[in-house]
């Protein structure tokens, strides 16, 4: 199997599933119009400058977009359950063709969220320039990184029966500490541990829209931290899990 004919097979199945348009696409919008319609009039949501039907835009783009990522641990999980990664073991299919699959199939699940959204965010009034646009997406995407590694070391370290769960866990705890629902205040816990997650980032990227900057330096460093953690614990994982014959073996058993 070619690197071509797994990608166009991996994008066809993805985007004939149901519940990627129910999750990460249906669920983030109907949320969208639920918070922010009733807001829709509200230019500084808690003292954050921003308005609300920017801020919610942003924040469950990043939802939508963390969840579209994370759900390659589910299609893996899925594969190694069902010996499928054993077969692409005897085919002349790269390794690194395969999880090169997976990131660039998360990454047009999460621009499908974002251009969803965004059409959303603009019948509610939201309105920036084509610079801030551009520049805000780069930061989305930029901050997608450790959750596309973070989604493929999910699916080698749990089971088919416990990755949903996980992953709702992980995007729940994310999502909660890192201001999707609500603008984190200066001071306190949990704006320190809101500084520590590449979710917090994420939603930072609305600040473009009030002439910030988004990430500072310390916005980097922690998106940084976060993909040189992951990334390198995926190739261990992969290593020892994945691609084993034994484990392929008694998981499809």
């Amino acid at each position: 199997m070619s690197s071509a004919t797994y990608t166009r097979y991996e994008l066809l199945r993805t985007f004939r599933s149901r519940r990627f348009f129910i999750f990460s696409l249906g669920f983030p919008l109907v949320l969208y119009y639920l918070i922010a319609g009733p807001n829709h009039d509200v230019t500084d949501l808690g003292g954050s400058g921003i308005s609300a039907p920017l801020y919610f835009m942003v924040g469950l783009t990043a939802f939508g977009t963390m969840n579209a990522m994370l759900s390659s641990g589910a299609r893996i999980a899925g594969e190694r359950a069902a010996g499928w990664n054993r077969q692409l073991r005897i085919t002349p299919l790269p390794t690194r063709a395969y999880f090169r699959t997976k990131v660039v199939t998360g990454y047009l699940m999460a621009g499908t969220t974002m251009i969803l959204l965004y059409i959303a965010g603009t019948t509610l009034g939201v309105r920036l320039s084509a610079t801030e646009w551009l520049e805000m997406t780069g930061l989305l995407l930029v901050g997608l990184v450790p959750f596309a590694a973070m989604g493929i070391l999910l699916g080698h370290l749990v089971t088919v029966d416990s990755v949903g769960p996980a992953m709702g866990g992980i995007t729940a705890l994310l999502s909660l500490f890192g201001g999707v629902w609500f603008p984190i205040s200066s001071g306190g816990a949990l704006y320190d541990i809101a500084q520590a997650l590449p979710s917090y980032w994420l939603v930072q990227a609305s600040h473009v829209a009030i002439g910030g900057h988004a990430w500072g330096a310390r916005g980097w460093i922690v998106m940084a931290i976060w993909t040189a953690v992951c990334a390198p614990s995926v190739g261990g994982a992969t290593t020892r899990r994945s691609w084993s014959p034994a484990e392929s073996a008694s998981e499809s058993a």
